[in-house]
């Protein structure tokens, strides 16, 4: 039977190029983003695919997003979380609704989106792979709620392998380093991609595709043994959080 994954966050970036990475090793894809208009022209032409426009934050459409991906596809083999807001600001410029915003989607739509996919899973023995970041992992300026969010994103993982391992279903998380998305060199300027270059061992950005490898390794059979675990997907950068760049070389 063909198997089938739901993919938060799927009309752009990371979401998008691990939605086309399944599709060309034979899966179904529920593609799931609360961007109507940019999911429908991200699906256009993708067989083996259903949009579903749903927000992850509201628990009603994390419902909605289980039930319809069963009754277009009639099961769930894997769950991969995705969907993310990136917001960057100081600790005093981040007010209480800002916190809020990233962690309802961040933290939140992960937790709610496991939880119903929980029933499902159980039939099938599937995997959750949860989107951290390496903001997660190291301290940087700007990342009070974003690292925050994707630090417990990271331990939620851990307590999903730990209570779900008995019913079969595996449960890793994937930290990104810097990814050579189009808003990242949208914003990015020539200083701060050179500075990332220096920091980082493989002296470049990576690409959405290098992400979705490891994505989709870790939903299939031949990661069948791997759970708790999170694979920091970075050329290297968070081995060397606490080296300066100009004495390696």
């Amino acid at each position: 039977m063909t198997k089938t994954a739901i993919v938060t966050g799927a009309a752009r970036g990371i979401g998008l190029a691990t939605t086309k990475l399944f599709l060309n090793q034979g899966w179904q894809v529920a593609m799931v983003d609360w961007d109507a208009d940019e999911l429908a022209q991200a699906q256009s032409g993708l067989a083996g695919t259903v949009a579903l426009p749903l927000d992850v934050s509201n628990p009603q459409d994390s419902g909605q997003i289980i039930a319809r991906t069963t009754d277009t596809f009639g099961q769930v083999d894997a769950l991969v979380n995705n969907a993310g807001v990136a917001d960057f600001g100081p600790i005093e410029g981040t007010d209480f609704e800002r916190w809020r915003k990233v962690m309802s989607v961040n933290l939140d739509g992960v937790f709610l989106t496991s939880q119903a996919a929980i029933p499902e899973l159980k039939k099938t023995k599937g995997c959750i792979v949860n989107i951290a970041s390496i903001s997660g992992l190291r301290a940087s300026t700007l990342r009070v709620a974003y690292g925050t969010s994707k630090a417990a994103v990271i331990h939620l993982t851990q307590q999903q392998a730990a209570e779900l391992g008995e019913h079969g279903i595996r449960a890793n998380a994937v930290a990104p380093g810097p990814v050579r998305t189009k808003l990242a060199m949208a914003v990015h300027t020539q200083d701060i991609i050179d500075a990332y270059h220096d920091a980082i061992p493989l002296n470049r950005y990576g690409s959405e595709d290098e992400i979705a490898n490891v994505i989709c390794f870790l939903c299939s059979d031949a990661a069948s043994y791997v759970t708790g675990q999170l694979i920091s997907v970075d050329g290297g950068f968070e081995s060397t959080g606490i080296g300066l760049p100009a004495l390696r070389g």
